[in-house]
């Protein structure tokens, strides 16, 4: 099987797959279950040899889903301190970076959406059992 080169995806299509899992209290918030991870979003590793530390994401590379993140570096055998890249499948967002108008716009279309879904498959759920109970009569 090939590997598709990300610099021939387009960039909305690379922006979406640097999503990361929420956190429960997050998760409750906004009836998410990912999102996409930005610069100033805190996260948790999960996964790999630096799983369980905290910190804010520094920066965001699109063309491997990789994020820098502060706290997690590894030392050079020649001297010096160089940043790990972790992936973002690997994280979990424990806070969201909310500076940003159209990210809590964004959030909040989502959770409605969210919300009326779930409101629509009672109502499903409900029409159902009136339609069995026509029936059985």
């Amino acid at each position: 099987m090939s590997r598709i080169n990300p610099k021939c995806v387009p960039k909305h299509m690379r922006d979406r797959s640097i999503a990361a899992h929420l956190g429960d209290n997050l998760r409750q918030v906004y009836r998410l279950r990912s999102y996409r991870v930005i610069k100033g979003d805190t996260v948790r590793v999960v996964r790999g040899e630096y799983s369980g530390i905290e910190g804010k994401v520094e920066s965001v590379d699109t063309m491997t889903g990789g994020l820098a993140i502060e706290g997690i570096q590894r030392e050079k055998v020649r001297g010096g301190n160089v940043k790990v890249r972790i992936h973002s499948s690997n994280v979990m967002i424990t806070s969201m970076n909310l500076d940003d108008k159209y990210r809590q716009e964004g959030l909040q279309d989502q959770s409605s959406k969210e919300k009326s879904k779930t409101h629509r498959r009672a109502r499903m759920q409900k029409r159902k059992k009136r339609m069995t109970k026509e029936k059985a009569r």
